[in-house]
């Protein structure tokens, strides 16, 4: 069971982690924009996946970015009050086609991208054109089946109090790619039959050959083929050790008997040796007229005692050799599951390396933690200058690679306007919830804010090597005043809630934690669903 639950990983993180480089072609209106732009390589850019999805609250829409920049925007219903769709950062963690909710009544949910495994989500419904389901996000319904088709499990999604809207930013302390990996991505020749001839004979592509660099999409697909690769020879691994685990009891079963043998031979001499002790005080007594007798019964106790020694001669030697047998097969077989756990090892890390990480830092707890493929990969402490101060809560995202992979574009989102963050939370009146005050363009980022917050951080050097061994687009960091949600846990990347906003929409489901998924803290099972 473990292998298989092994396997099961490596298969779902070589999923993830295709799915999160894969390209989605964009609406056709954006596309024509899109085309003409070129990377640093001079390559022609294929259209990118949705990266980001903000929910503004007050405006009641939700607005996508790729890595260009806004591909589609929507108006959406989000919680009424007393079931208010919290504000912060989600992702989306399952996706269902055809869902109905299971709480609520004439619950259709078309089209259903969940962001929290205790049911918020995001759907096609009804829009009256103002705050009105039990907590999720209902969009139009064709609105919502063409961002069906578009995303991905792992969409990050941020809802906001009032509409934010992405800015680029630069700063030291973003991650880049460790340029390190471009010896190994060099080593890696473009395909075709005759490069891969030249692979076997040992020569590699040269080093001006960009088409492999980091940033490149040859670089994505070597990744991706490495994690295959891995993942083809974990698959072997464990086949083979189940073949010799399978030997190795075969050769106990085999050994087991002989044992047994070798016992009934002690017990069969032991008789004979006491048959023998018997003929010989029978001779010391016998009377004349006995004593030839007694001499045989001597002599036929004698021989059995020769053939019982010479069977448990042969019966050891057999048992020895059966033993050894099993010894060997046993030893076999921890070898083979060790080299699996090796190979294993090996394609988790190689279908890690295909999916963006996620890092989290928050200052309520000092901690730094990092999540790939939805999986904690580390946690440690991390120094966060004037720790006694606010620092907000921002999105960073990593859009794209820039100067051959050497660089990368970061954008943020901030959860607050600029010089916002310290207001409190204003009530849903009756004039914003039927739109009479919603602006027509989300605010600007807090570009500001967000630089301040980098400047105070300092993170330790171990924890940098594990974020930039592959920086991929799709990479984020999130750096905010609370901690990690109870609702980040198992199947989930970072959720963070403001403390200071209404949360009626999960308060309400939690409720009913007898209900919820009971693999939520780590056990099997399967889970309930909670939706508008």
């Amino acid at each position: 069971m473990k292998m298989n639950s092994a396997l099961g990983r490596v298969a779902a993180l070589a999923v993830i982690g295709a799915a999160a480089l894969a390209a989605v072609a964009a609406p056709a209106a954006a596309k024509s924009s899109r085309d003409a732009r070129r990377d640093a390589l001079g390559q022609s850019r294929v259209p990118s996946a949705p990266m980001l999805a903000v929910v503004g609250l007050s405006e009641q829409r939700v607005t996508i970015y790729d890595a260009q920049g806004r591909m589609l925007q929507s108006p959406v219903s989000t919680g009424a009050t007393g079931l208010e769709t919290p504000a912060g950062i989600y992702s989306v963690v399952q996706k269902k086609a055809v869902h109905n909710s299971n709480i609520y009544e004439d619950g259709n949910m078309p089209f259903m991208q969940r962001i929290t495994w205790t049911g918020i989500a995001l759907h096609g419904g009804v829009l009256p054109g103002y705050p009105a389901s039990h907590g999720c996000v209902r969009m139009p319904h064709e609105f919502a089946q063409r961002l069906f088709d578009l995303t991905d499990i792992g969409l990050r999604v941020i809802v906001v109090r009032d509409d934010i809207v992405p800015a680029d930013i630069s700063h030291p302390l973003l991650f880049k790619q460790n340029l390190a990996r471009k010896d190994v991505a060099m080593a890696v020749p473009p395909p075709g039959a005759e490069q891969a001839r030249g692979m076997r004979l040992g020569v590699t592509a040269s080093a001006n050959d960009a088409s492999a660099l980091p940033g490149s999409a040859r670089y994505l697909e070597f990744l991706r083929s490495q994690a295959t690769a891995k993942s083809a020879e974990a698959e072997a691994a464990s086949k083979r050790a189940t073949e010799a685990r399978q030997a190795a009891t075969r050769r106990a079963a085999e050994a087991a008997p002989a044992t047994r043998n070798v016992r009934a031979a002690e017990a069969n001499l032991a008789r004979a040796e006491e048959a023998l002790k018997t003929a010989e005080r029978g001779l010391e007594t016998a009377a004349p007229e006995k004593q030839q007798q007694a001499e045989d019964a001597k002599t036929k106790a004698a021989a059995k005692i020769a053939e019982a020694q010479a069977q448990l001669e042969t019966a050891r030697a057999q048992a020895q050799a059966k033993t050894e047998a099993a010894e060997r097969a046993a030893e076999e077989a921890k070898a083979a599951e060790a080299a699996r756990d090796l190979a294993l090892d090996a394609a988790s890390a190689a279908s890690l390396r295909t999916s963006p990480v996620s890092v989290f830092i928050s200052r309520k707890t000092l901690r730094l933690y990092i999540r790939h493929a939805y999986q904690p990969a580390y946690e440690g402490p991390v120094t966060i200058r004037d720790a006694d101060k606010p620092i907000g809560t921002y999105v960073f995202t990593a859009r794209d690679y820039l100067n051959n992979g050497a660089d990368m574009r970061w954008s943020v989102v901030s959860m607050y306007k600029a010089g916002d963050a310290a207001e409190p939370a204003p009530q849903q009146g009756q004039a914003r919830r039927k739109g009479e005050a919603r602006s027509a363009e989300g605010a600007p980022a807090d570009v500001a804010g967000a630089k301040a917050a980098l400047d105070r951080i300092v993170i330790p050097p171990e924890a940098l090597e594990r974020i930039t061994d592959v920086v991929l687009p799709g990479s984020s960091l999130i750096i905010s005043d609370e901690g990690a949600s109870i609702e980040t846990g198992k199947d989930t990347d970072f959720v963070v809630l403001m403390s200071g906003e209404p949360q009626g929409g999960i308060k309400t489901r939690r409720r009913e934690q007898p209900r919820y998924r009971n693999d939520f803290f780590g056990g099997g099972g399967g889970f309930f669903s909670f939706f508008d």
